[in-house]
């Protein structure tokens, strides 16, 4: 401010001597005076401006997103997109191309076990047409067996089976049917899709829809879902919110799962980063030609605190080096902003 009154200062002084300064004064025409009055006004406009900026208060910047910009300033991603949003706080900690849409590969089955979910009873019995196996392990469902959709939903979320999905869709499409009688009918699970597709506009997913109830590629070309990472975050947010009990198998290295007769299998997690992330409330998988590598977890980072992280179209395993990535920079963050 010093600079400042200087300027004021010999700004008056010049006033003073300025023919300007007199009303009555007649005003000069020649080169050097007209040069003094430009300089007179360039001046008061620079004193003005500086007024203005002192004045003015600085903008505020929230504390949470300061130290979460801060922390996330050293994330490299392999992923094509990604998001992480505080579910307390509702604010995004983090993103990337959040809202380009992409293949998701069998993040489908998320949406899946939330239609079959609203259509079945989980206790009810669902004897198995034809044999679904797992792509986490040897596990597998064979024909003729009776499981509970409860067990078919867990054995499908951790195995990512893609036969699971059919064997769940299938068995939710008569009872949605009459549920929702202008269900189409024309195509195979057509009335389990149309519910999926309903549940993503009513979710307000913009970005999302589903060609297939499984997730997997249709073609070389097509893949059979689509949606963006802040959709993802909204429908993970969603599931573990309203249904968390129908995904805490995810959260889980593997589970023993029961035929009614007394035959036993193991489904393994197809989630490798699913033991090294603490308070981890639900994940999935997601692997395709076209997707990549996709991923979306759930976590909580303190008392009752969840977050939301999705990594799409990384790869295999970048898909996992990716979220450990996340994980760690949204601890941090949250725990510089406390």
């Amino acid at each position: 401010m010093g600079a400042v009154k200087k300027l004021l200062k010999l700004m008056e002084e010049r006033q003073q001597t300025d023919p300007l300064a007199g009303e009555d004064t007649q005003p000069e025409t020649s080169p050097s005076a007209l040069h003094g009055r430009a300089i007179l006004i360039v001046g008061m406009a620079i004193v003005a401006l500086l007024a203005l900026a002192a004045l003015s208060p600085a903008p505020k910047v929230d504390d949470q997103q300061a130290s979460a910009i801060n922390a996330f300033d050293k994330v490299s991603l392999e992923a094509k997109a990604a998001i992480v949003v505080d579910m307390q706080s509702g604010k995004t900690l983090y993103e990337k191309n959040a809202e380009v849409q992409l293949p998701i590969a069998s993040l489908t089955k998320v949406a899946l076990a939330l239609t079959v979910a609203e259509a079945l009873p989980l206790e009810s019995m669902v004897t198995i047409p034809y044999y679904a196996g797992g792509a986490g392990s040897d596990a597998h469902l064979l024909k003729g067996e009776r499981w509970r959709v409860a067990d078919i939903i867990d054995f499908t979320l951790l195995e990512s089976s893609n036969n699971g999905a059919a064997i769940l869709a299938e068995t939710a499409n008569s009872r949605l049917i009459e549920l929702y009688p202008d269900s189409p009918t024309t195509l195979q699970h057509a009335a389990t899709l149309a519910r999926m597709n309903a549940l993503s506009k009513t979710l307000g997913l913009s970005q999302t829809y589903f060609l297939n109830v499984s997730g997997l590629d249709l073609s070389a070309t097509q893949a059979g879902a689509y949606g963006s990472a802040k959709d993802m975050a909204k429908l993970f947010a969603y599931a573990a919110s309203a249904q968390a009990g129908l995904f805490q198998g995810t959260a889980r290295d593997g589970i023993l799962l029961t035929t009614q007769n007394g035959t036993q299998t193991s489904a393994s997690n197809t989630n490798e980063v699913q033991g090294s992330i603490p308070g981890l409330i639900m994940g999935k998988t997601g692997l395709t030609d076209l997707a990549g590598g996709n991923l979306a977890v759930v976590f909580d980072v303190g008392l009752s605190h969840p977050v939301v992280a999705i990594v799409l179209g990384s790869s295999e395993q970048g898909r996992f080096r990716d979220m450990r990535k996340l994980v760690l920079m949204t601890r941090e963050s949250l725990k510089n902003s406390e």
